[in-house]
C-alpha cells in the first residue's frame, strides 16, 4: 500500500480527516489536497476531507460540527432532535460553548450558540462515536433542563414537549431531572411541571 491507499483507507474508517490525522499514520498532508483533485476526497471545508462516495448518516453535519469545533457540545434542539424527544426540526446546529471561547464562523452549515460556564457546560455531556468520529451531545436529562433555562430563546411549549416526550419514553428519571435542574438553577422553574409528569 502507499501512503495515498493509507489515506484512503484512514479515510474509510473516520468520518472526517484533517491534517494531523494523515501526518499521525506518517503520511504527507499534501496528498490530501491531490487526492482530492483526483476525485477521491471531497473537500467539506478548510482541511477538512471525506471520501467522495462515503454514505452519509442522519448525524453527517452534526458529526463535521463536532469536528471542526472541538470544544462544542450539541445542545438544545439539537440534541432534542439527537434523542429524538421533540417534534422540532432545527434548521441550525445547536451548540454550547464556553463562555470566553470566540465565536466561530463555519459559513456552513448556520449554527446557533450559546454560552455556558462551569458545570452548566461541563454537566452531562456524553460521547458517541459514529463512522469513527466523536459526536459530544449533552444527555437528555440535561436538554431538558437546558430547554427549562433557555425557554425565552426557544419557547415554554418547546420545553415543556421536551420534558413530557423524554418522561413519556423513560429517557428521563426524577433524580437526572432534578439534578440538572440544581445545576441550571431551574429547579424552582421546573417544580410544578416535574409534580404534573409524576403525578
Amino acid at each position: 500500500m502507499n501512503q495515498s491507499d493509507h489515506i484512503l483507507a484512514l479515510a474509510a474508517q473516520k468520518h472526517l480527516l484533517r491534517a494531523a490525522d494523515v501526518r499521525g499514520i506518517g503520511c504527507s498532508p499534501q496528498l490530501l489536497i491531490r487526492l482530492h483533485q483526483a476525485g477521491k476526497l471531497q473537500r467539506v471545508a478548510r482541511g477538512l476531507y471525506r471520501l467522495s462516495d462515503a454514505d452519509l448518516t442522519e448525524h453527517h453535519t452534526l458529526i463535521e460540527v463536532c469536528q471542526r469545533l472541538p470544544k462544542a457540545v450539541l445542545c438544545l434542539l439539537s440534541a432534542l432532535q439527537f434523542h429524538n424527544i421533540s417534534t422540532q426540526i432545527p434548521h441550525e446546529v445547536w451548540v454550547a460553548l464556553p463562555e470566553a471561547s470566540p465565536t466561530p464562523s463555519l459559513g456552513y452549515p448556520s449554527l446557533r450558540v450559546t454560552r455556558l460556564r462551569g458545570d452548566a457546560y461541563t454537566a452531562g455531556i456524553e460521547e458517541f462515536t459514529e463512522q469513527g468520529a466523536a459526536l459530544r451531545v449533552y444527555s437528555a436529562a440535561k436538554t431538558v433542563t437546558d430547554c427549562f433555562k433557555f425557554r425565552n430563546k426557544i419557547g415554554l411549549d418547546v420545553a415543556l414537549e421536551a420534558l413530557k416526550d423524554a418522561w413519556r419514553s423513560r429517557k428521563v428519571t426524577m433524580p437526572e431531572l432534578q439534578h440538572f435542574a440544581k445545576i441550571n438553577r431551574v429547579e424552582r422553574v421546573m417544580q410544578p411541571y416535574l409534580e404534573a409528569v409524576a403525578a
